[in-house]
C-alpha cells in the first residue's frame, strides 16, 4: 500500500491495525481461511480506503423519509444508476459525492463516498439489525433522516447506531411541509426529550431534499396574472456545511479510527473463530483417542501391559493435538506433559492408577479370563483419563504450551469439576460395547 503524505500517528496505527489483522488470516490453516474469506475480502477493501482516503457516509432512514432524494440532492444528479458495493451486503448502495469539494490532506485520490441502506421499514427486525451493523462499521458518519418525530423503529435503530460510537447527524427531511414555528417546535421536541444525550444540538440538521410544487403568480407586461406550479430547488445547505465542517476538522482522524475499530472487531472473530474451529478438532481427537484407549485397554489381556499401552495411547493423543494448534511436541515432552496432569489429578489420577494394578492383578491369577468382569469398567475408566488429560492438554495448548498464571492443578481441578463423570463414563462404555459387540464377554453385565 503506498503511504500517502501524512505524518498523522493516527494513520500510521490505522495502517499498522489493518496490515496486522490481514496478516493474521493469512497464517490461518487452510480451513480456517476458507471460514475467514469474506473477512480477508473486507479487510482488503477497508485497506484500499484508507490508502485513498476515502469516506464513506452511510445513510439510514425509512422508505418515507426521501433517503434517495436526499442523496440526489447532496451528489447534484439523479442518481438512478448506483454501484453495489461487494463483500459488504447485498443491500448496500454506493455513490461517489465528486461535488464534495473536500480532499483529505495528503491524499490525491481522496473522495467523499455516500452509501445507501435499506429502508428501516423494508427489511425484517434481523435482517435490519444485522444490515445497519455491518453498515455502520463501514461509516466513518452516519447521516440518519427522518421526517417527523422519530416513531419506535426510528428511535430503536438510532439507538443501535449511536452504540458505534460514530458521529451521527439527524437529518430533518421535508421541512417544507411545515410551518416556521412547527419545524422549530419539532426540533426542540428531538434535542431537549428524544435525543438529549444522543444527538448534539449541532448534529440536528434541516433539510428538504425534494420539495413540494409550489404556485407562484406571475404578472405579465400587460397587467394580466397568471398562475405556475414551479418545484423549488433543493433545501440541503445546512447539511452539506455541517459535513464539510466535520470532514475539515476531524476526517483524517474519522477515517483512520474508524479503520482501527474494524480491524480491531475482525482481529476478535479471527481469533474467536479459530479458538472454536480448533475446540472442535481438539474434541474430536480427543474422544476419538480416549474411546481407541479404552477399547485397547479392555481387549488386552496381558496384565499391567494393558497401562503401558494406554499411556503410549495418550502420548500420541497428545502430540496430534500439539499439531491441532499448531505447535510441535516430541513424545517424550508430551509424556512428561501427561505425568504432571495426572499428578495435577491427584486422587483421581490415583484411583484410576490403582484400578488399572487391580484389575491387572486379576487378569494375572485368572490368567486372563477376569476380562469377562474388568473389560467395560477397565476400559470406560481408561477413556475417562485420556479424556481428562486430552482436556487439559488443551488448555495448555490454547496458551501456547504454557499454563499460563493458573498452573497445571487449577486448570485440571477446573475440568474435574465441571465435568459429569457418570455422563461421559456412560458415553465411553457405550463406545465400548459397540466395539466388543463380536467379543465373548460385550454380553456379560457390567
Amino acid at each position: 500500500m503506498e503511504s500517502p503524505v501524512t505524518t498523522d500517528a493516527r494513520w500510521d496505527q490505522a495502517v499498522t491495525s489493518i496490515e496486522s489483522t490481514i496478516d493474521k488470516i493469512r497464517h490461518c490453516s487452510d480451513e480456517e481461511k476458507q471460514r475467514l474469506r469474506d473477512d480477508l475480502r473486507d479487510l482488503l477493501i477497508m485497506q484500499d480506503k484508507l490508502s485513498r482516503g476515502q469516506v464513506d457516509i452511510v445513510v439510514f432512514g425509512e422508505i418515507s423519509t426521501g433517503k434517495s432524494a436526499l442523496i440526489n440532492a447532496v451528489v447534484g444528479a439523479d442518481v438512478r444508476e448506483v454501484n453495489v458495493q461487494g463483500g459488504w451486503t447485498k443491500d448496500v448502495w454506493d455513490v461517489a459525492w465528486d461535488a464534495a469539494g473536500y480532499t483529505m490532506a495528503g491524499f490525491a485520490d481522496s473522495r467523499v463516498v455516500l452509501l445507501d441502506t435499506p429502508g428501516l421499514n423494508e427489511v425484517g427486525g434481523t435482517e435490519r439489525a444485522e444490515i445497519a451493523h455491518q453498515a455502520a462499521q463501514r461509516a466513518d458518519l452516519i447521516l440518519f433522516v427522518t421526517d417527523s418525530d422519530l416513531n419506535e423503529i426510528e428511535f430503536s435503530a438510532l439507538l443501535e447506531l449511536a452504540t458505534a460510537h460514530k458521529p451521527i447527524l439527524l437529518v430533518f427531511n421535508k421541512i417544507d411541509n411545515y410551518s416556521p414555528e412547527d419545524r422549530g417546535r419539532l426540533r426542540d421536541v428531538l434535542r431537549d426529550e428524544r435525543l438529549q444525550g444522543v444527538i448534539d444540538v449541532d448534529d440536528i440538521v434541516l433539510a428538504s431534499a425534494d420539495p413540494r410544487k409550489i404556485q407562484f403568480i406571475i404578472e405579465s407586461a400587460d397587467g394580466t396574472h397568471r398562475s405556475e406550479w414551479r418545484k423549488p430547488e433543493p433545501d440541503i445547505e445546512q447539511l452539506k456545511v455541517r459535513i464539510l465542517e466535520i470532514l475539515d476538522q476531524e476526517g483524517l482522524g474519522l477515517v483512520a479510527l474508524n479503520v482501527a475499530m474494524y480491524a480491531a472487531d475482525k482481529t476478535d472473530r479471527i481469533g474467536a473463530l479459530r479458538i472454536r474451529m480448533r475446540d472442535e478438532a481438539a474434541q474430536m481427537v480427543i474422544l476419538r483417542y480416549a474411546v481407541l484407549k479404552g477399547i485397547g485397554v479392555a481387549l488386552n489381556p496381558a496384565p499391567y501391559l494393558d497401562t503401558a499401552s494406554g499411556f503410549a495411547i495418550d502420548v500420541t493423543m497428545i502430540v496430534h493435538l500439539a499439531k491441532v494448534y499448531g505447535l510441535t511436541m516430541t513424545r517424550a515432552h508430551a509424556g512428561t506433559l501427561i505425568k504432571s496432569i495426572a499428578k495435577s489429578a491427584g486422587m483421581v489420577g490415583v484411583g484410576e492408577l490403582s484400578f488399572h494394578l487391580l484389575c491387572g492383578t486379576l487378569k494375572a491369577v485368572t490368567l486372563g479370563h477376569a476380562m469377562a468382569i474388568t473389560a467395560i469398567p477397565q476400559g470406560g475408566l481408561a477413556a475417562f483419563g485420556s479424556y481428562i488429560v486430552g482436556n487439559a492438554a488443551k488448555c495448555y495448548f490454547e496458551q501456547g504450551a504454557s499454563w499460563g498464571s493458573s498452573g497445571s492443578k487449577i486448570i485440571v481441578t477446573k475440568i474435574l469439576e465441571t465435568t459429569d463423570k457418570n455422563s461421559v463414563m456412560n458415553k465411553f462404555k457405550e463406545e465400548i460395547k459397540k466395539k466388543l459387540q463380536s467379543n465373548q464377554y460385550a454380553s456379560d453385565p457390567v
